[in-house]
């Protein structure tokens, strides 16, 4: 098994052991495998979003009705949501878990990617916003159950977590 498509399982496992019932994502090569399996997921509707900042305010007011519910996206969209992320669930408590995949770094082919998702951790630190990482130096057997504790995370403290994953390796 590749070592992205060990990583995608890993992420699979978390997000099956949080047993969402929404699932917003922004359709992304990288994150392939794991929105065609929520997708596939019984019991579960996902959906993409056009934009990072819409998916803050329809999680939120799915938080705000009590549903379980995540969203996947991409690093380089961060920039993207923060100021709807400040301004709503972080100042309303309105806990939010997002899976967010790491771009950027050896290998990467898209020179853009860089300028933003290699300034992601001290943007997130600025705003504010908590964050854990999953890549090379964690365990891939510790990767699932930081899934669902960094959800759980979000949920004690009432505010949005974002969980940092490099499934492209490093």
């Amino acid at each position: 098994m590749a070592e992205s498509d060990e990583r995608s399982r890993a992420i699979i496992d978390g997000i099956e052991a949080i047993d969402p019932r929404y699932v917003l994502h922004l359709p992304s090569s990288t994150l392939v495998d794991i929105i065609d399996h929520v997708q596939a997921r019984p019991n579960t509707r996902a959906f993409p979003i056009p934009r990072e900042e819409e998916g803050v305010g329809i999680l939120a007011g799915l938080e705000l009705a009590g549903a379980r519910a995540l969203a996947i996206i991409q690093d380089n969209g961060v920039g993207n949501l923060l100021t709807a992320l400040t301004t709503f669930p972080m100042a309303y408590h309105i806990p939010q878990f997002y899976i967010v995949s790491r771009r950027g770094g050896l290998g990467e082919y898209n020179s853009m990617i860089h300028v933003i998702c290699e300034k992601v951790e001290p943007v997130l630190d600025a705003a504010n916003v908590r964050y854990f990482t999953l890549d090379g130096r964690v365990p891939i057997e510790d990767w699932p159950a930081t899934v669902t504790k960094a959800y759980e995370y979000s949920r004690i403290t009432h505010r949005p977590v974002m969980l940092l994953c490099n499934l492209m390796g490093g």
